[in-house]
């Protein structure tokens, strides 16, 4: 059996088609998914994990001067850009990104009223660790929602980001399209999801199964 690469840190020379990409994605699917957490809690200290250049907590707390967000990233390239966004954005005060593991949270327990993760489910080496740790870190009665593979590139305009790349740039995407055809993403079924739930103690959950997408919602009482 082909034994499966895990990249769960986005490589350097990557991390700029990344933020790109990301980028072209602020007022679509992170907006979006913005606004369906707000749905959920307008008040509270939240957890972002594999937060890259940030884009999703900003535009949560945009929509919220009561929430704030702690946002992680094994890519210490992608978290200074994440703090440089804030910046800009102007929500600095509301934001903390640091360089962490989501299989090892610094975070003390019951700390967040909101764990959120978009994309980072199908590169995690150990996923069942990663979501024990987010019930650990949760408040009683709170959330985790996670988003897996999250669908951004494909709400962007591929056209402008192609058109936005150098030249070294789009030599790096051949080489990640390469790889990826050799070594690709597994990504989870509702039955294998369920099947890792199993051994944890999280009392309700939902899973909806999308045409390229699935959202977990995890509560612990």
């Amino acid at each position: 059996m082909k034994k499966k690469i895990h990249i769960q840190r986005i490589p350097l020379p990557f991390a700029s088609l990344y933020e790109k990409a990301t980028r072209l994605a602020k007022d679509t699917y992170y907006r979006n998914v913005a606004e369906e957490v707000i749905s959920h809690l307008t008040a509270g200290i939240l957890l972002d994990l594999g937060t890259g250049p940030g884009y999703l907590p900003i535009e949560i707390v945009k929509r919220s001067s009561e929430i704030k967000i702690d946002g992680i990233d094994l890519s210490g390239t992608l978290i200074k850009t994440a703090r440089l966004n804030a910046f800009k954005a102007g929500v600095s005060d509301q934001l903390h990104f640091q360089v962490g593991n989501a299989a090892k949270l610094r975070f003390e327990d019951d700390a967040y009223d909101m764990v959120i993760s978009t994309g980072i489910l199908h590169m995690l080496k150990d996923p069942v660790k990663v979501l024990q740790e987010c019930h650990r870190v949760l408040k009683p009665g709170s959330e985790a929602w996670v988003y897996d593979p999250a669908q951004v590139t494909s709400q962007i305009d591929i056209r402008a980001w192609g058109d936005s790349l150098t030249f070294q740039e789009k030599l790096f995407f051949k080489l990640f399209r390469l790889f990826s055809r050799l070594n690709p993403p597994h990504v989870y079924t509702k039955e294998q999801i369920e099947e890792m739930l199993g051994s944890m103690r999280f009392d309700e959950y939902t899973i909806e199964e999308g045409d390229r997408e699935i959202r977990i919602k995890l509560r612990k009482s």
